[in-house]
């Protein structure tokens, strides 16, 4: 149920205006202790009036400190309590982009130049991409030689991120990566979203592909307003694809063309960059990815914008704090003493 009239937004403060009466409670009953010090052990109580010279002074007690305070912590505490009443609905603003995921599970992504695997980096990656920018709708393609749809375009994050842990090479039958299979699913997909946000398709991969024609394709996905990111995992000294073996019997190597992969990326008009272990190479795909973003507003979702009020008691809150310690100020404790 939603509250429409006045309320407190965090009511838990309130029971900070209980400390008043403890406080008081306690200044009446440790009053007496308090009236005098350490020379009551050793003088005799007929001459302590003219020790402390209350015998030749006229004591007055005052309690307008203690007033003070107990204003000013019930007004503070009752301002953290954010009294609100009425409210605006509003429609939010979504981030007007989109991005297809495309994921490279061949079995070069299993080398392990970087450590655990290509593979298990390739995931962190996506898994970094997905937490830290929420409400970005997100699809993800796994290809090598078949590209398959493992999530369409979608805000439900989580529900990707579940699929990651099953994504492995052990799903290919047919060895070597078709990345123009993977295009025209991911195309697919960004052409039913309409044009009200920006297209974006992320490559994930070590760029072990030999197909021609990628470049141009590329090139035309980006005429169509469609920007091609690569996110590009290994390294430049490579290392042994598990399980592949060449005819003679040596072990294939694979490593990571990064000339290759970052002009494929300028054609696209999009980011490259080599993952890394620090959340840098997300933000700046990300960051390019919402440069181009046209934002939209969410008719279907409706957020309410309270008027909070809490300043109306920061205020004389403060003017009570400046009081009591205001220059030259004899601000008295409860109970004792002061003389006229």
């Amino acid at each position: 149920m939603v509250e429409t009239g006045f309320h407190f937004a965090q009511p838990i403060w309130l029971w900070g205006l209980l400390l008043v009466p403890l406080v008081i409670a306690w200044l009446l009953y440790s009053s007496p202790f308090r009236q005098h010090g350490q020379e009551a052990k050793y003088a005799d109580p007929e001459l302590m009036p003219y020790l402390s010279g209350m015998a030749t002074t006229r004591s007055v007690r005052s309690r307008r400190p203690l007033l003070a305070w107990v204003v000013a912590w019930s007004l503070l505490s009752m301002a953290m309590a954010g009294p609100r009443w009425d409210f605006r609905q509003m429609n939010p603003f979504d981030p007007g982009a989109d991005l297809v995921i495309l994921l490279d599970i061949s079995r070069s992504m299993d080398v392990a130049d970087v450590n655990p695997s290509r593979l298990d980096r390739a995931r962190q990656e996506i898994q970094d991409l997905i937490r830290s920018n929420p409400g970005m709708s997100v699809g993800l393609i796994a290809f090598a030689t078949i590209a398959h749809v493992v999530t369409p375009i979608t805000e439900d994050g989580e529900s990707l991120l579940r699929q990651l842990p099953a994504i492995s090479t052990d799903l290919v039958r047919l060895q070597g990566s078709r990345l123009s299979d993977a295009i025209d699913r991911a195309t697919q997909l960004l052409d039913g979203q309409g044009e009200d946000v920006a297209h974006n398709i992320l490559l994930i991969s070590d760029g072990d592909f030999a197909e021609t024609g990628i470049e141009q394709k590329v090139s035309e996905l980006y005429e169509r307003g469609i920007r091609f990111h690569i996110l590009a995992v290994g390294t430049g000294s490579g290392g042994p694809v598990p399980g592949v073996m060449a005819a003679n019997r040596e072990p294939v190597l694979s490593w990571v063309d990064e000339d290759k992969l970052r002009q494929l990326a300028d054609a696209g008009g999009g980011k490259f960059r080599l993952a890394g272990y620090r959340a840098d190479d997300i933000d700046d795909i990300f960051a390019a990815i919402m440069s181009h973003a046209k934002t939209k507003q969410n008719e279907k979702l409706q957020t309410l914008v309270w008027n909070e009020y809490f300043y109306w008691l920061l205020v004389p809150a403060i003017l009570m704090l400046l009081f009591l310690f205001r220059p030259g100020a004899g601000v008295s404790n409860f109970g004792q003493s002061e003389r006229a």
